[in-house]
Protein backbone atom coordinates (compact mmCIF):
# COMPACT_ATOMS: atom_id res chain seq x y z
CA UNK A 1 0.00 0.00 0.00
CA UNK A 2 1.34 3.69 -0.89
CA UNK A 3 0.16 6.90 0.39
CA UNK A 4 0.50 10.00 -1.12
CA UNK A 5 3.62 12.31 0.11
CA UNK A 6 2.42 15.30 2.35
CA UNK A 7 3.75 18.73 2.52
CA UNK A 8 5.93 19.10 5.41
CA UNK A 9 4.44 22.70 5.67
CA UNK A 10 1.77 24.74 4.24
CA UNK A 11 2.22 26.29 1.32
CA UNK A 12 3.62 29.65 1.20
CA UNK A 13 1.74 32.06 -0.78
CA UNK A 14 3.57 34.21 -3.97
CA UNK A 15 4.35 36.89 -1.99
CA UNK A 16 3.44 38.48 1.67
CA UNK A 17 1.24 41.28 2.21
CA UNK A 18 2.73 42.95 5.40
CA UNK A 19 6.86 44.20 5.02
CA UNK A 20 8.64 44.84 7.12
CA UNK A 21 10.75 48.34 7.21
CA UNK A 22 13.98 47.29 4.81
CA UNK A 23 11.84 45.26 2.72
CA UNK A 24 9.39 47.85 2.25
CA UNK A 25 12.15 50.31 1.28
CA UNK A 26 13.13 47.46 -1.08
CA UNK A 27 9.85 46.87 -2.52
CA UNK A 28 9.66 50.97 -3.58
CA UNK A 29 13.32 50.64 -4.33
CA UNK A 30 14.76 52.77 -2.36
CA UNK A 31 17.29 52.58 0.82
CA UNK A 32 15.72 52.37 4.52
CA UNK A 33 16.66 56.05 5.28
CA UNK A 34 15.21 56.90 2.31
CA UNK A 35 12.21 54.94 2.76
CA UNK A 36 12.21 56.68 6.76
CA UNK A 37 12.21 60.27 4.99
CA UNK A 38 9.40 59.26 2.88
CA UNK A 39 7.13 58.20 5.33
CA UNK A 40 7.90 61.19 7.83
CA UNK A 41 6.79 63.63 4.48
CA UNK A 42 3.57 61.63 3.93
CA UNK A 43 5.16 59.96 0.92
CA UNK A 44 5.07 56.49 1.83
CA UNK A 45 2.09 55.05 4.28
CA UNK A 46 3.39 54.35 7.85
CA UNK A 47 3.28 51.00 9.49
CA UNK A 48 0.66 48.74 11.14
CA UNK A 49 0.99 47.40 14.66
CA UNK A 50 1.14 43.32 14.76
CA UNK A 51 1.75 43.06 18.22
CA UNK A 52 5.37 44.84 18.85
CA UNK A 53 6.32 44.87 15.03
CA UNK A 54 5.63 47.58 12.52
CA UNK A 55 4.35 46.14 9.54
CA UNK A 56 3.80 48.12 6.17
CA UNK A 57 1.11 46.82 3.55
CA UNK A 58 2.21 45.90 0.79
CA UNK A 59 -1.52 47.82 -1.03
CA UNK A 60 -1.17 50.81 0.93
CA UNK A 61 3.07 50.98 -0.71
CA UNK A 62 1.90 50.46 -3.91
CA UNK A 63 -0.97 53.62 -3.68
CA UNK A 64 1.26 55.89 -2.47
CA UNK A 65 3.94 54.63 -5.25
CA UNK A 66 1.47 55.39 -8.03
CA UNK A 67 0.55 58.46 -6.47
CA UNK A 68 4.75 59.84 -6.77
CA UNK A 69 4.67 62.59 -9.06
CA UNK A 70 6.64 60.76 -12.57
CA UNK A 71 8.68 62.54 -15.14
CA UNK A 72 7.41 64.09 -18.34
CA UNK A 73 7.04 61.66 -20.56
CA UNK A 74 7.95 64.30 -23.45
CA UNK A 75 10.73 63.33 -25.13
CA UNK A 76 14.07 65.69 -24.23
CA UNK A 77 15.31 68.03 -26.51
CA UNK A 78 18.40 68.31 -27.46
CA UNK A 79 20.15 71.99 -27.82
CA UNK A 80 22.62 70.42 -29.95
CA UNK A 81 20.32 69.31 -33.03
Amino acid sequence: MTSAARPLSPIAAPFKRGLSRVEAAGYVGVSPTTFDKQVLAGEMPGPKRVGTRKIWDVRALDLAFDALPGEDSAPETNDWD
